[in-house]
């Protein structure tokens, strides 16, 4: 599995076959001015709720890759009265795809379309292949049902936090959830993009070192396998 860093909360899973995009806010961000979304392969995108700044370019990607859509009902909807196919989930469910299952988490944050639409309630996920098992966290709150995962899921391979603080957890918090997790492997995201979620990568990386954590803070493009 190859994990590739799109900027902000974005990132691109290659599977065996496939490819999931998560959350492809591109075009708008100025420290992913490098990544062209023309180029962006996608047989799947995950969209773990409505803000802007992880729909932005859905509609784009999707139209031209013929991607399907995963995400909530309300946000699987909105796509598709664009013409985008999807398929809905809620918290707790699990489906299975041709390219493993995949499961609908909670998440602690709100969610809408830039248009004022409600966006359901956000989430994360975790996908599972038949040889690898990682959380996206999506947008949330440091949340005590994250213990839950390892338990009723299995043990993960990798987790992707958010770091930035302010809208969501900070890197204390992140440290926290990856003991919840029981995942000592952490793929920091949603960081540095904006003013009030700029972090010292140089401290992040202390603070996960010294709770005995394996932090990854990816420059845009760069990626990461397991």
């Amino acid at each position: 599995m190859k994990i590739t860093y799109l900027g902000h909360a974005c990132i691109s899973i290659e599977t065996k076959d496939k490819t999931l995009l998560i959350d492809p806010f591109i075009s708008g961000n100025e420290l992913a001015k490098e990544i062209d979304i023309n180029t962006l392969q996608a047989d799947y995108i995950l969209v773990t709720h409505a803000h802007q700044d992880h729909i932005l370019d859905v509609e784009a990607i999707a139209k031209r890759t013929g991607a399907k859509v995963i995400s909530n009902y309300e946000i699987v909807s909105y796509f598709g009265n664009l013409g985008i196919d999807g398929h809905p989930m809620n918290h707790g469910g699990k489906w299975t795809f041709d390219f493993g299952t995949v499961h609908y988490t909670n998440a602690i944050h709100s969610s809408s379309f830039p248009d004022g639409t409600y966006g359901g309630q956000p989430g994360g996920f975790v996908i599972e292949t038949s040889h690898h098992r990682i959380y996206i966290a999506g947008d949330t709150a440091l949340t005590y049902d994250m213990k839950l995962i390892p338990e009723i899921i299995g043990e993960l391979d990798l987790a992707v936090l958010p770091v930035g603080d302010n809208f969501t957890m900070g890197v204390e918090e992140a440290i926290k959830a990856s003991a919840f997790l029981n995942c000592n492997k952490v793929l920091g995201y949603h960081f540095d993009t904006f003013d009030y979620i700029k972090i010292n990568h140089i401290e992040a990386f202390d603070k996960f070192a010294k709770a005995k954590k394996e932090l990854y803070l990816l420059p845009v493009g760069d990626n990461l396998k397991l």
